[in-house]
């Protein structure tokens, strides 16, 4: 039997239908309102460490569960990998590393970026609802990589939440123009509240198999009201076109094809910036990734937590999201990759944690030494070992 959940928020009313289900709702998801004109609610959730922190145990489970289920089915000879910028670049990337340990091979993970890279081939698509339309696949620059890429026969697509799928649409229509040989599609989320209508749409036009993998799944409707106060405000979401190249040292937006391995002395070269290995502090430690490069964070805090440490895991996010429901603060600061872009953190209290290590994939530009000095926090700079694909490094430093 179907429930009706019905969350107020200061945009307007949101209604969920939802199916049944073995996780209750109250597990995965909060709700809050987003500040855009296109969609003016968010379902925040609460296993994803994103707008909320998470424990790195919890994110483990759900890559896992999610992959465990792809991989039931038959995924063909080769397979493509594909988190969705910026929310789930990091369960992109973590739902393809827990098939690879399940036995998933010949499977490349990239992830949509929103960073231009000059010289270097695209798709381009639109996600309209978003408050940044502007998503880029690129082809992978390294040979082997870039065969995989255009003769995959499985295509594995994977976002938080569905509300429509017409994004994905858009990706599969553009993949397909460079890849005839797809056979096969996976819509994996952590929730779908596509209309079967839609549904059935994408499916008729994608013109290849189907199948849809979540948590949770019913239908939702959200009724707008006007909130003069939240309606005319403007966020800068628009990145200023310049070629990022050299900042992006994580290598999802050019191709992984096998997990990434931390350096074996990564503990103790935490120890040595400063990190308290004699602490009785029962604080948890907090990881922050970083807009599209949050992954590392996530490879991080699972380390830790394996050696006992208490860990949530979270990121920052160019997401404007008004405080209020689910989102109980918001800090603001300057993005670091030049763009002046504003970013965000949600619900953070540094008082609630021992101490703060934030990751990141450039260099440490001012608006990230401003965020280490007032959170007095270790930075943790990802650098991917030269002449070596999957070996990472992380370089720690406290100012």
């Amino acid at each position: 039997m179907n429930k009706t959940v019905t969350i107020e928020l200061d945009t307007g009313t949101l209604s969920l239908e939802l199916e049944p289900g073995h996780i209750p709702l109250q597990r995965l998801l909060g709700f809050a309102a987003r500040v855009s004109s296109k969609r003016k609610f968010l379902l925040v959730s609460k296993v994803l460490g994103k707008h909320y922190p998470v424990t790195p145990k919890l994110m483990s489970w759900s890559y896992r569960a999610l992959a465990r289920t792809v991989l039931k089915s038959n995924i063909g000879k080769s397979s493509l990998w594909i988190g969705m910028a910026e929310t789930a670049t990091g369960l992109g990337y973590g739902v393809y590393e827990a098939a690879c340990h399940a036995g998933a091979t010949n499977a490349l993970f990239m992830q949509t970026t929103r960073y231009h890279l000059e010289g270097i081939e695209r798709l381009e698509f639109e996600e309209a609802h978003s408050h940044a339309t502007d998503f880029f696949l690129y082809y992978p620059v390294q040979p082997d990589y870039r065969k995989q890429f255009l003769s995959a026969e499985t295509l594995v697509l994977i976002d938080d939440e569905i509300s429509t799928g017409k994004t994905f649409l858009r990706l599969i229509k553009a993949y397909q123009a460079v890849n005839t040989q797809l056979t096969k599609v996976f819509i994996v989320s952590l929730v779908n509240f596509a209309h079967p209508d839609d549904r059935a749409a994408l499916e008729a036009q994608a013109g290849v198999a189907v199948e849809w993998i979540c948590f949770r799944q019913g239908l939702l409707n959200f009724e707008d009201c006007a909130n003069t106060a939240l309606d005319n405000i403007t966020v800068n979401v628009s990145g200023n076109g310049e070629c990022k190249q050299q900042l992006l040292a994580w290598p999802g937006r050019l191709g992984i094809a096998e997990p990434i391995c931390l350096s074996s002395d990564v503990i103790e070269e935490l120890y040595q910036s400063g990190l308290n290995r004699e602490s009785t502090d029962p604080r948890p430690l907090l990881v922050l990734g970083t807009g599209e490069c949050n992954a590392p964070a996530y490879l991080l805090g699972r380390i830790l937590e394996n050696e006992g440490f208490k860990v949530k895991v979270q990121s920052t996010t160019r997401s404007p999201i008004h405080v209020g429901n689910d989102i109980a603060l918001a800090c603001q600061f300057e993005d670091n990759y030049n763009d002046n872009i504003t970013n965000f953190i949600y619900n953070l209290k540094p008082e609630h944690y021992r101490d703060i290590i934030l990751c990141h994939e450039t260099p440490l530009v001012p608006a990230l030494i401003d965020r280490l000095n007032t959170w007095h926090a270790i930075s943790a700079r990802f650098e991917l070992q030269p002449q070596d694909n999957n070996h990472a490094k992380l370089h720690f430093f406290r100012p």
